[in-house]
């Protein structure tokens, strides 16, 4: 009987060799294929006044409804997403450094959940802090809807070193500006979106609008007058602030990306009596600062130094001495871990460990593959030198 030549002794190991080592990458590709992180929608935020525009009246109260998509939801997460109506600039992202009063500026508000609807608290789902969220909770698609009170184009913001800012939405871009909430700074959940300026009154009655310019393109608005009003006007304004000042109900809020375990809280109020003096405590006396005078605009801002073992969870801060005794309850983050601690995702598992893990499987994968090949190699060979002996 006639048969082909036979292959070499040491080809079925080279082929079979070839074979396991295409299956191993094989492999391999599927594990980073099926290990890679989905890829993130990036985040935006919807924007639509009563009209359907995103634009606030230069003068009156505008709310405005928003809806978020594409934000990371974290279940059982610490926090949230906090929501502002304000101003960006340079690098402000709290994950790039950013800070409040000095890349952020936005309208106050008290940080109780009843406040007045300047700022939104939007928890995460199972968060332990869902109690004082006025703004909902984020769904597992990462999408929420709230509302937010604008209460007109310009407004005092307070920076770190306790100088007022005046924001003139008519001169400066403004918008709404999300952040990680309790001071969790998350990348993912960061965003600004422009809002324009116009009298929505005079479009209500069919009028032209007013000649603010859109925030959008950063214009100057026009004036009458000059852009310095006459004394007369600035003493008349101030009268107006002082007695707007005593109707208005004292109101107390907390820096809460402060608010960590061992550093120093900053807070302001507003609606006190012009040059009352007043002392801020830390719940039953566990620290104070004071006397604290209030500004002839009836606003105050301080700091208080958090003690290291105060506790992580919700504490109350008081103003007292004065006509009111507006209180705040927030809660109190434990500080970040030290340089070089390891990082964790979410849901509490290291960010490295399914890199890790993938890792070794692959290698345990190749060295299989190997010890395969190696006593494959070793059988053709025994089996040749048999051969060569029988012959």
């Amino acid at each position: 009987m006639l048969t082909g030549p036979s292959p070499a002794p040491d080809a079925l190991p080279r082929r079979a060799a070839a074979a396991l080592v295409t299956l191993a990458l094989a492999l391999a590709g599927l594990a980073a294929v099926t290990t890679a992180p989905p890829a993130a929608a990036e985040s935006r935020v919807a924007v639509s006044n009563a009209q359907g525009t995103a634009v606030v009246d230069p003068t009156y109260a505008t709310t405005l409804t928003l809806r978020g998509q594409g934000f990371q939801s974290i279940k059982n997460g610490h926090g949230g997403i906090y929501v502002f109506f304000g101003t960006v600039s340079g690098t402000w992202r709290p994950s790039q450094g950013g800070q409040t009063g000095r890349n952020l500026l936005y309208v106050p508000d008290s940080e109780t959940k009843d406040n007045q609807g300047f700022q939104k608290f939007v928890a995460f789902p199972g968060s332990d802090t869902a109690s004082a969220a006025n703004g909902g909770t984020l769904a597992a698609d990462g999408s929420w809807s709230t509302r937010i009170v604008v209460p007109g184009a310009v407004f005092k913001a307070r920076d770190r070193s306790n100088k007022v800012t005046t924001v003139d939405c008519r001169r400066t871009r403004c918008g709404i500006i999300t952040i990680g909430a309790h001071g969790v700074k998350n990348a993912r959940n960061e965003t600004f979106t422009p809002v324009s300026v116009a009298d929505l009154t005079a479009a209500a009655r069919g009028g032209a609008a007013a000649s603010s310019r859109s925030s959008s393109d950063g214009g100057a608005a026009a004036t009458t007058g000059g852009d310095t009003p006459s004394g007369e006007a600035q003493e008349a304004e101030g009268a107006t602030d002082r007695a707007t000042v005593r109707q208005t109900k004292p109101v107390l809020a907390v820096d809460r990306e402060t608010a960590v375990a061992g550093r120093v809280l900053s807070f302001s109020a507003t609606g006190l009596r012009p040059g009352e003096q007043v002392t801020a405590t830390l719940d039953d006396g566990v620290a104070a600062v004071g006397p604290l005078t209030a500004g002839t605009g009836g606003q105050l801002a301080g700091a208080l130094q958090l003690p290291a073992d105060v506790g992580v969870g919700t504490h109350e801060l008081r103003l007292s001495g004065g006509s009111a005794t507006p209180s705040v309850s927030f809660p109190v983050a434990a500080p970040p871990p030290a340089a070089g601690a390891t990082e964790s995702s979410g849901g509490g598992v290291p960010s490295w460990l399914p890199v890790a893990a993938a890792g070794l499987a692959l290698l345990l994968l190749l060295g299989a593959v190997l010890f395969a090949v190696r006593r494959l190699v070793t059988s053709r060979r025994k089996e040749a030198r048999r051969a060569a002996a029988l012959a």
